[in-house]
């Protein structure tokens, strides 16, 4: 053993003998530096970092509890960094919801944490050792987070594999085994040189080895894949996106509604070359008014759009029973310049505490953070609108973007996304930056364009292989005309089959674990 493999052992046998509060306050500061990899700031060492330390604290010598400790205080950390922007929602009005913070922040952050501490648990149980509780180690993590994905309502925000985000290329790999397939791979690849602390240092040298190759062949691949591509564009389709920026704070001001309105049909205006395009596109909520119920409202805002032209926006939909006003839904609306309603699709996952209140007749003195006392009723799921001029559109609304394989329509293919939503709940917090990344990641997997439209940022044109073609900073106001490109001919593998890939990978995974193990055992 040279003198930095000796090295590095030293570290993993110190690190795996901790005790107390000194293990515990590591893998919580190891979780919170992981945290730093996401976007904006992609700090990718420090996902290794904070990988090696954890593998290092799942010691087969010691009960399992201390491993999934271990995992619970890293992923507790973990995501109180990832998660910290939801705290920026409950300060748009800190009187009434402040004192929420350190309950939501600690409940959402240690229930996510235990996905990763029985990650932790079953590579713990499994016993392998070196390069073969790596991949063990990867697979039991993609399977918390998918869990974590569908668990409940589901919240599979900050998947490892969006640490690769900041390259087109690496993000690729999402098309053929999806982003869960993608986190499976970033995690082995990362935490491989905790295998250079096992003792053995052929071994850890060709994990090391067979990482960057992989990361390299995931690169290359990638690489060739967007090469491929011939920038098509569907022919005389110009979308106007609308960035109106209405910050939080005001925007649900009793008695504001329509002169925010008025500044983003205003704004539409504001761009010469109106008569040129085939939708203009505001965000969720853009319209605070039931445009079902308000003819004259429709009518003057189908005008800001040419004859052939269309208007779609965000607004909420109301079902009326007698004359009361029974459903509410969050919906996309679309209308033409004459103000005629033509589709509408609603939102169907609802933000709990922003749409609704879980469990309302239990706890009947919790309110929504959103206005209004009356929640929100859930669509049926994923919707196909064909609207005239424009090729076939998935609607995806708000944080809707952040499911994998739950934005398409299922025997109805649309041609490309449009994603609405308004970030200015999260201020300029690292949130919107992360919303982005995970609607990118739709478009890769579903090999369809993406237009997303926010209210105060961060809108763009996304393409098929989820480049970011167009953008509208955030808390910027803007305009952008934009061309629509084609979608892939094919939904790509992960498209076609979905979460039938993941287990595929899985099954891989763990199955190579176990042969690595055997043949070392073998030996």
């Amino acid at each position: 053993m040279n003198q930095k493999q000796a090295l590095l052992a030293g570290w993993a046998g110190r690190v795996s003998a901790l005790r107390g509060w000194r293990r515990r306050g590591l893998a919580f500061l190891l979780g919170a530096l992981a945290g730093l990899a996401f976007a904006p700031l992609y700090l990718f060492p420090l996902l290794v970092v904070g990988l090696t330390g954890l593998l290092w604290m799942i010691d087969g010598r010691r009960p399992g509890l201390a491993s999934f400790s271990a995992g619970w205080w890293w992923g507790f950390g973990h995501f109180l960094v990832c998660f910290y922007w939801v705290s920026e929602a409950l300060l748009v009005d800190p009187l009434r919801f402040g004192w929420m913070i350190p309950f939501i922040m600690g409940g959402l952050a240690g229930a996510t944490a235990v996905f990763i501490g029985l990650a932790a648990l079953a590579t713990r149980w499994l016993d392998y050792s070196g390069v073969a509780k790596v991949i063990a180690f990867a697979a039991a993590w993609t399977v918390g987070e998918w869990l974590r994905g569908h668990f409940l309502s589901g919240f599979p925000w900050d998947l490892a594999g969006y640490t690769v985000a900041f390259c087109d290329a690496l993000n690729q790999y999402a098309a053929l085994g999806g982003s869960w397939g993608l986190s499976l791979l970033v995690v082995a690849i990362a935490a491989m040189p905790s295998a250079l602390g096992a003792g053995r240092r052929r071994e850890g040298v060709i994990g090391i080895g067979a990482a960057l190759l992989a990361a390299l062949s995931l690169y290359v691949g990638g690489a060739v894949r967007l090469a491929g591509d011939d920038k098509a564009v569907v022919p005389g389709t110009i979308l106007r996106l609308v960035q109106p920026a209405i910050p939080e704070t005001l925007k649900w001001v009793q008695g504001l509604g329509e002169q925010h309105v008025t500044l983003t049909r205003a704004l539409t205006f504001q761009v010469p070359g109106v008569e040129n395009i085939r939708a203009a596109i505001w965000p969720e909520t853009a319209v605070p008014f039931l445009l079902e119920r308000d003819q004259k409202l429709r009518q003057w805002l189908g005008a800001v759009v040419p004859k052939d032209a269309l208007l779609i926006t965000g607004a909420p939909r109301g079902e009326p029973l007698q004359g009361d006003l029974e459903r509410v839904y969050n919906s996309l609306i679309a209308i033409d310049h004459d103000g005629n309603l033509l589709a509408s699709a609603d939102k169907f996952h609802l933000v709990p505490l922003g749409e609704y209140v879980p469990l309302r007749h239990i706890f009947p003195f919790i309110n929504k953070i959103t206005p209004g006392d009356m929640d929100f009723t859930s669509g049926p799921g994923p919707r196909t609108l064909h609207l005239p001029g424009l090729p076939p559109v998935g609607v995806i609304i708000c944080y809707e973007a952040i499911f994998p394989g739950g934005v398409v329509e299922p025997g109805d293919r649309p041609q490309w996304l449009l994603n609405i939503t308004n970030d200015a709940w999260f201020g300029t917090s690292t949130g919107p930056y992360q919303h982005f990344v995970s609607a990118r990641l739709r478009s890769v997997e579903e090999g369809l364009p993406l237009v997303r439209v926010a209210n105060t940022g961060i809108s763009g044109l996304v393409d098929r292989y989820g480049r970011v073609l167009a953008e509208i900073p955030l808390a910027q106001s803007g305009v952008r005309d934009v061309p629509l490109p084609t979608a892939s001919g094919e939904p790509p593998p992960y498209g076609r089959f979905g979460d039938w890939l993941v287990l595929a990978q899985l099954v891989i995974a763990f199955s190579l674990a176990r042969l690595i193990d055997w043949r070392r055992s073998g030996n």
